[in-house]
């Protein structure tokens, strides 16, 4: 785990894991979205992406008592990552639930032919791989945004 007092450290690895599990998420297999057990996986690596983000906010939170406009915009951009890797999380949940709503479908069917309504597993997947992909450019926008504190 990176030192939580180094911004510079943890933006690294947010940036570095929302990467992997990007990456991850495009080369799923794209029948049924992929096994309910690799998104459940997935899962839990987008919920602590979440996790560090939101322990980065909460450590540079009381550094702002009187936050000057770069602080508060520093706070704005770490919030974005937060929310980012947020519904990424909940994006592949959905897409785990749907999975399972189609496995149950098709084990109910009296017949050969089942109707499935809504958004794909893979639809959900696809959208959270795009959620994650802006994570890395926000972190390139916080060094940006405080060249005193390089993030990479």
């Amino acid at each position: 785990m990176p030192d939580p007092t180094n911004p510079a450290q943890v933006l690294t690895r947010i940036s570095s894991d929302a990467a992997c599990l990007h990456q991850t998420l495009r080369v799923l297999p794209a029948d049924r979205g992929a096994s309910t057990s690799a998104l459940a996986a997935r899962i839990t690596e987008a919920q602590d992406l979440v996790g560090t983000a939101l322990r980065l906010f909460l450590a540079l939170s009381p550094q702002a008592s009187r936050p000057s406009p770069t602080d508060l915009l520093l706070l704005h951009r770490v919030a974005q990552i937060v929310k980012a890797a947020q519904d990424a999380a909940a994006e592949l949940t959905a897409a785990l639930a749907r999975a399972m709503e189609n496995q149950r479908r098709q084990a109910d069917a009296t017949s050969r032919r089942v109707v499935l309504i809504g958004p794909t597993p893979q639809q959900f997947i696809e959208s959270a791989a795009d959620l994650l992909d802006r994570i890395p450019a926000l972190c390139d926008a916080v060094s940006r945004d405080r060249p005193e504190s390089p993030c990479h």
